[in-house]
């Protein structure tokens, strides 16, 4: 027989990692409120017949936020089989005010509390024989995060659901709708206070107080001067050991990212000569082994040689999330948003848009005001997600060869939050002049991150970001290779008559004629050629579309000519150090090699002169990356604007403010760069 579980709690609670613990799924835990905004549906590992429904966290079930109304709504309507309240078994008093309204609707209910290794290190006892009588239902000891007590928490839910156990019905529920909600509220508390006393013996009385390590960090981490320096130094580490290649001040050090970048890429190399040589024996046509080496694997390979630097990016930031660390960025924050018309709340949708600005969108549904709401849904888009990341690498390797490029990248990042700032104070003394923001925020307990937890967030990251590599990207590199392969000459047959092949020259392809139309626009910004131009246009589609487009669109600057000039003067010590073998000299590997291990890491400033005449200077150069940083975010992430902004008219302005922001950031860069480089 099927049944339908539903699991509720406060935020931070710990049901998420409940949820994935019995489905086996891969949610994304954070250690700070507002992680689930919706529902989430799976299957218990150990009886596929019961399905398990993750709802948002909420801290009552009146119907006021979007959380309270989505949980409210269904455990009332739907009625499950059985709700499993989720509670901080360190935040007993709090947790249990959800748990009481819950009990409330007389669905059968089975109360988990969690966090009992951290109960146990504080030195509290919880009388569970006590509660249970109390309360009228099964109340199970669990420690989610080391997956003990779960097995007993479906054990005493089976046998809530087999004998139709329903909660003790309360003097306390007959109050419902006799008093005001007021009353009512204060009545709750009045008695789970007293309930807590009774089943609840902690090891210090009321009155004395020891600091915890929580505390005792806390005076650093949001101290009033030291916080934002620490915050500074933790994200440059963080850039550090991602993309240094002096990595702990070493000359020559790789960072873990670029030491994984450069094995990937080998690999990738040494398959694309492979699938070369089979062609060439195959004996195909000319625009068929384009299509495959120039369009396919070249494409899909310049987007895997960053998968390296966004997993390791992506395991960071998950460790500074699992460990609390984020929500106190948000309190410290706070300060400076609220100068700005925002409160420290919405850092936590803007920080989930370094990943990707569709969940991070999805994310403001936790905000309070509809002010706040609409703002921050308009700055996730200026936010540096994953998919921007191969854009900033690339360029950086390819103009800033020689100066510091974590810096490069720590100004793009640090750009991007002074822009949302700004915006937002523009939006609030315009729009809306008047309205404050409040903030109101839990802050957990430091923890530090399970290997498993912080292993499951980068990897659905990357693994995400391989999907959309096999399917939006390839299909989207296609497009794009016809495009710029092809015009209408090729489909006449002048093409195969005058040049032997149905493919065009790149300057007189469809691409081209589109770009050299639009490519007027950005003169003044310093990159007013139509190769950027189509760049730009593609990474609507996808961000990551704009490296594509770029390798496939700059690819005739590698010719065989400037690679044998280029490693003529090389010793067979370098050549073999850099991966010819047996250190000669190869036509057939050259191409590898050096888009492997030198055109990727910034080692020939002389590579893809073109690109260099499309984008003369550095300035020009760190103004493209600024226009793609903050312009219209891919289309999905359009789409969730429209959802959470709830009509046409606002997305479009919402869209408008962030073209013409790009526009004027990445002007005022050319402009002022011109004056220091």
């Amino acid at each position: 027989m099927s049944h339908l579980i539903a699991l509720a709690g406060n935020p931070n609670s710990g049901k998420t990692t409940v949820f994935n613990a019995l489905t086996g799924s891969k949610q994304h835990v954070g250690n700070w409120p507002g992680v689930t905004v919706d529902k989430k549906e799976g299957q218990y590992r150990k009886d596929k017949n019961i399905t398990i429904l993750d709802l948002p966290g909420t801290y009552s079930l009146s119907p006021y936020s979007a959380e309270e109304i989505i949980t409210r709504t269904y455990i009332v309507e739907e009625k499950p089989a059985c709700v499993i309240n989720v509670l901080d078994g360190t935040s007993l008093e709090r947790n249990l005010y959800l748990a009481l309204q819950i009990m409330e609707t007389q669905v059968p209910t089975v109360l988990a509390v969690n966090m009992m290794d951290e109960v146990a290190v504080s030195g509290d006892v919880i009388d569970f024989v006590r509660l249970e009588a109390e309360l009228g239902v099964a109340v199970v000891p669990i420690e989610a995060r080391n997956n003990k007590g779960l097995d007993l928490l479906m054990d005493a839910v089976m046998r809530t659901i087999e004998t139709h156990r329903i909660p003790k019905r309360l003097e306390l529920y007959a109050l419902t709708g006799q008093v005001d909600e007021d009353t009512l509220a204060d009545r709750r508390y009045t008695y789970i206070q007293s309930l807590v006393e009774q089943s609840v013996h902690k090891k210090l009385e009321k009155r004395q107080y020891t600091e915890s390590r929580s505390d005792k960090l806390d005076k650093i981490l949001t101290h009033r001067l030291f916080a934002l320096p620490v915050f500074g130094l933790v994200m440059y580490g963080m850039f550090a050991m991602t993309f240094s290649e002096n990595f702990l001040f070493i000359p020559g050090l790789p960072s873990p990212g670029i030491a994984l970048a450069t094995l990937v890429e080998t690999v990738w190399g040494y398959l694309t000569g492979v699938v070369s040589s089979f062609l060439e024996y195959a004996n195909a046509s000319d625009w068929a082994y384009s299509l495959v080496i120039d369009g396919a694997m070249e494409g899909i390979g310049a987007i895997f040689g960053f998968l390296p630097l966004i997993l390791i990016l992506y395991l960071l930031m998950s460790f500074l999330e699992d460990s609390g660390y984020m929500a106190r960025v948000a309190f410290v924050m706070d300060r400076i948003f609220r100068r700005f018309g925002l409160s420290g709340r919405s850092f936590i949708p803007l920080l989930m848009g370094f990943g990707c600005s569709v969940p991070a969108i999805m994310a403001t549904r936790t905000l309070d005001s509809e002010k706040d709401r609409r703002i921050t849904t308009l700055l996730c888009g200026f936010m540096p997600c994953g998919a921007k990341l191969p854009i900033f690498i690339m360029f950086v390797s390819l103009f800033f060869a020689q100066g510091n490029k974590t810096l490069v990248l720590f100004f793009l990042y640090a750009l991007s939050l002074s822009v949302s700032i700004l915006v937002s104070l523009v939006i609030n003394r315009i729009v809306y002049r008047g309205q404050v923001s409040n903030f109101l925020m839990e802050l957990p307990q430091y923890r530090l991150p399970t290997l498993r937890s912080v292993w499951i967030h980068g990897f659905e990251k990357v693994k995400g970001f391989v999907q959309k590599a096999g399917t939006v990207i390839l299909a989207a590199t296609i497009l794009i290779w016809l495009l710029s392969n092809f015009n209408v000459q090729s489909f006449t047959g002048q093409n195969r008559i005058e040049k032997g092949t149905v493919l065009s020259e790149m300057d007189d392809s469809f691409l081209a004629s589109w770009g050299k139309t639009i490519a007027p626009v950005f003169k003044p910004v310093g990159f007013g050629a139509w190769r950027p131009t189509v760049g730009i246009a593609t990474g609507w589609v996808a961000k990551e579309m704009v490296v594509v487009t770029l390798a496939q669109l700059y690819s005739e600057d590698v010719n065989e000519a400037y690679l044998q000039q280029y490693f003529s003067d090389m010793t067979p010590e370098k050549l073999s150090e850099l991966g010819f073998s047996e250190g000669k000299y190869s036509g057939d590997e050259a191409f590898d090699v050096y888009t492997q291990a030198v055109l990727m890491e910034g080692g020939d400033e002389q590579a893809m002169q073109s690109i260099r005449t499309d984008i003369p200077t550095k300035q020009a150069a760190l103004a493209y990356m600024a226009f793609n940083l903050l312009c219209m975010p891919c289309f999905a992430a359009v789409g969730a604007m429209r959802r959470e902004l709830k009509s046409w008219r606002r997305t479009v302005s919402a869209v408008g403010i962030q073209m013409a922001t790009a526009y004027v950031a990445a002007l005022l860069i050319n402009l002022i760069g011109s004056l220091i480089w």
